[in-house]
């Protein structure tokens, strides 16, 4: 009977969690779909900008085409519903952030949010990165690496899903500093220990850019360059992280020793009496 009781308390007590977790939820999806609503009518302008990089250095009679009959419908409406999903990243790790929060102490609050702020805007700044350097450089090279006679006309889909594939790998790869610095302030690693490991970082970064990008030495570089130098921004700012960390456990530390003294004299005075 104890067994049932506990069980239904246990239950009763998740059960406003779960209403909070579907709360989140709805609101985090009907953002999205209001952002899609907003964009959809701008969907071929989207696209168009989307694609400038390439359309730029397309030869004088060349352009993209549709291969499939809906792709000039459904194209620009995936592009739409991606963006969407891009746009609210900030507004969804918001609502993750306070449902997550209450259940977390105040040292870890202090760590977790600046993560989340950081990893997001990273995310954003290596998208940037993709499509405001690599793209440019990309696709002046394989343009300008066509055989003669060759028409280069790009399918809407394949271009699409080429530059999508790009984006994410570009945004998680700008996301090295944080795993840098949570491996050290959770003491799975110590910055010795990634300082030593720079060589294997760097062949690791050309592996992953072989992986995450087409099979070009142009993208592939542009990939593993940015996390080899993001690995020493990491360590660099690890290295900060940690003097400050020490700075305050020794402040804690001194004001700890003073709170003792003084509970001690009060002690005293109180025996005296």
């Amino acid at each position: 009977m104890s067994d049932k009781t506990d069980t239904q308390s246990s239950y009763k007590s998740l059960v406003p969690h779960f209403q909070e977790l579907k709360m989140r939820l709805s609101r985090s999806l009907l953002f999205v779909m209001l952002v899609f609503i907003v964009l959809f009518p701008f969907s071929n302008d989207i696209y168009n900008q989307l694609a400038d990089p390439l359309m730029r250095n397309l030869p004088t009679n060349s352009s993209m085409i549709a291969i499939d009959v809906a792709s000039p419908f459904f194209i620009p409406f995936k592009l739409v519903m991606i963006l969407s999903i891009f746009i609210s990243i900030p507004f969804l790790l918001y609502h993750l952030w306070m449902f997550i929060a209450p259940g977390l102490y105040k040292k870890e609050k202090k760590l977790v949010l600046p993560i989340l702020i950081s990893s997001s805007a990273l995310f954003y700044l290596g998208a940037a990165f993709a499509y405001f350097v690599v793209f440019p450089l990309l696709f002046s090279f394989f343009i300008s690496i066509a055989p003669s006679g060759i028409a280069v006309m790009t399918d809407i889909s394949r271009y699409l899903d080429f530059v999508i594939t790009l984006f994410f790998a570009f945004g998680f790869a700008f996301e090295v500093p944080i795993i840098t610095i949570l491996l050290v302030i959770t003491n799975v690693s110590t910055i010795q220990s990634l300082k030593r490991k720079r060589p294997y970082v760097i062949v690791g970064a050309f592996i992953v850019g072989m992986l995450l990008t087409p099979p070009d030495v142009v993208s592939q570089t542009l990939l593993a360059i940015p996390i080899w130098l993001l690995y020493e921004l990491g360590i660099l700012f690890s290295l900060i992280i940690s003097k400050n960390r020490k700075i305050s456990d020794v402040v804690l530390h001194d004001e700890v020793k003073v709170s003792n003294k003084v509970v001690d004299k009060n002690k005293t005075g109180v025996d005296n009496d």
